[in-house]
This record gives structure tokens, sequence and C-alpha cells, in this order.
């Protein structure tokens, strides 16, 4: 998927005739190159196309620089609104302020800016309260572990205000008089990584280090350590692993028997929710700031009704 560093989809709906405004939106997706970010990015595709919208999407691979480059190349082209999937939440102003400056209307998608509380209008957030997710993980983690034990992090890329908040909440919950049994043996960022995930499991393991669950930021990198779990013949029917996305992947390796939790975060909804956003902004029309999309507990007993879902 790196090699391909544009997308450009353009279709009408067949039902509907193209809007007077909104007619091109430009996309920068922080990496294309990521599970839950390819669902994310498809969406938004598909939502525009139903829409009746043309959208450029473009990869900026995980570099600040390049995705700003990006912005700015949409605003010399003129796009009627541009979305964002910021590689890092806290270089969001800047990207504001260009768009302001430029009076073209932006959506954030998945990731909450830095700056959200000062938004200007014609700005609007669609994501996730990133704090319930990780609250619903270590909360059922807690409870398979009937409240006490030892547990390691894996971490996203703490750059991102999900890793951080996702990491928070855990320790929040950790923090409260029923899960107050449960330590944190040690924690590591695994950028959102599968490799990552499995290479620093695989150093763990190596150390000696004991523990009672894995709780991960993400599916991806709680994919990495099962497998690390295996490499190593660490892994039993019995071991807890936790994640969060509820991606397909994620969801074949619940059915399995493998990873014991996730938290579903709703890609599409997120997809359709930015395009939506993004064309009611450019016709100048009411648009809440922030639309969340809610997480939902993900366990070997409810997954089958979130197959398919992302």
């Amino acid at each position: 998927m790196k090699t391909l560093l544009m997308a450009v989809v353009t279709a009408t709906a067949a039902l509907a005739a193209p809007l007077a405004s909104a007619q091109k939106i430009g996309v920068t997706m922080s990496q294309f190159d990521d599970n839950f970010l390819t669902i994310l990015r498809n969406s938004i595709a598909d939502s525009a196309r139903k829409a009746g919208v043309s959208v450029q999407i473009e990869d900026a691979g995980g570099d600040v620089g390049k995705q700003l480059s990006q912005i700015q190349n949409m605003i010399a082209q003129k796009v009627d609104a541009v979305i964002v999937n910021t590689v890092d939440t806290d270089a969001t102003p800047k990207m504001t302020r260009l768009l302001t400056e430029a009076k073209i209307p932006l959506v954030y998608v998945n990731r909450k800016p830095v700056d959200f509380e000062k938004l200007p209008p014609g700005m609007a957030v669609v994501a996730s309260d990133e704090t319930v997710s990780g609250k619903l993980q270590a909360e059922q983690v807690c409870k398979l572990l009937d409240g006490k034990g030892s547990i390691l992090v894996l971490m996203g890329d703490l750059s991102n205000e999900a890793a951080r908040s996702r990491t928070k909440a855990v320790e929040d919950v950790l923090a409260g008089k029923e899960c107050s049994g449960i330590k944190i043996a040690d924690k590591r960022e695994g950028k959102w990584d599968r490799t990552r995930g499995q290479d620093i499991t695989t150093n763990w393991l190596s150390s000696g280090l004991t523990f009672d669950a894995i709780v991960s930021n993400n599916d991806e990198m709680a994919i990495g350590a099962i497998n690390a779990l295996k490499a190593t013949r660490k892994w039993t029917p019995r071991t807890i692993v936790a994640g969060i996305d509820a991606t397909p992947d994620a969801l074949a390796s619940m059915k399995a028997g493998d990873l014991k939790v996730s938290v579903f975060q709703n890609a599409i909804g997120q997809g359709a929710g930015a395009i939506d956003a993004a064309i009611k902004l450019a016709r100048k029309q009411h648009q809440e700031r922030f639309v969340s999309i809610p997480f939902e507990l993900v366990t070997p007993e409810n997954m089958a009704r979130y197959a398919g879902k992302n």
C-alpha cells in the first residue's frame, strides 16, 4: 500500500444530483499501511461515492512534514473541504491555522486534535472518546483476573492523543478499588505496529518478566504479542491478551481462542461521519463540532455481532 501514495475516487451517486458545493474533498491519512486506517479510508471513499462528491486521498506515510505539505497542496487546489487523519495530534494547531486562513472547512477524523477546544467555526472532529476504549478494555481484563495480578501494556504512538488517553484510562481503572490488586509490571511504546508488538513481547519473555495479561492500545500490537507468545511456546488457552478496534484480524484471532478482549471502534462510521461533516461545512450548514462514534466492548461471547462491521 505504501507505493500507492494517492488514491482518487470520483463518482456520482445514482440517485442524487451532485452537490452545489463540496465538489472535491481533500483527504490526508496518517498512513495507508495500517489495517484499521485502511478500513477508515475505504469508508471515506465509499461514503463520498454515495454522496456524489470527489475525494482525493493521500498517504502521509507517518510523516508530519509530508502531511502539512499535502494540506498546503490541497489549499492551492482550492478543494471545498479537507479531512485530516493526523500523523501527530500535537501538530494540529498549524493545520488548523493554514485551513482557517484559506477559509476551507476542516474535519479531523479518528484522532482528536490537541487544539480541539480552540477550533474555530467551520471545523469539526469525528472520532470516538478514547478514554472509553481504555476503560472498557481494562475493566474487562480486571474482571478476567478477578482484580489481582500484573499486566504489561503495549502503547501506541505516544505522539497520538489516542495512545495517551487509552493508556491513562487503563491506569485509572487499576487505581480504582475493585482493580487495585492489579499492577503494571512494564509498559512500552509499540507505535500501533504488529511487528513492534511482537518484538517487545519477545524481549519481555526473554527477560523473564512475569505477568498475567498483556493489555494493548490496539489489536495489531495485541496480535503481535500473541505471535510472540506462541513462537516462544508461552501461550496457553488461558492466556489473556487484550486489544482495541475489533478489526477483522482481531475477530479471527478471538474466534480461534487467542485474543480475549477487544473494543469495537467503528471505522466505517467514522469515515461516513467525516464525509457528512465535510459536506455540511462546505455547504455552510449547521454541524456539531464533535461527532462521537461510540466504542463497544467485544468478547468471545458477543463477537459474532461485530463480524463484517469493520
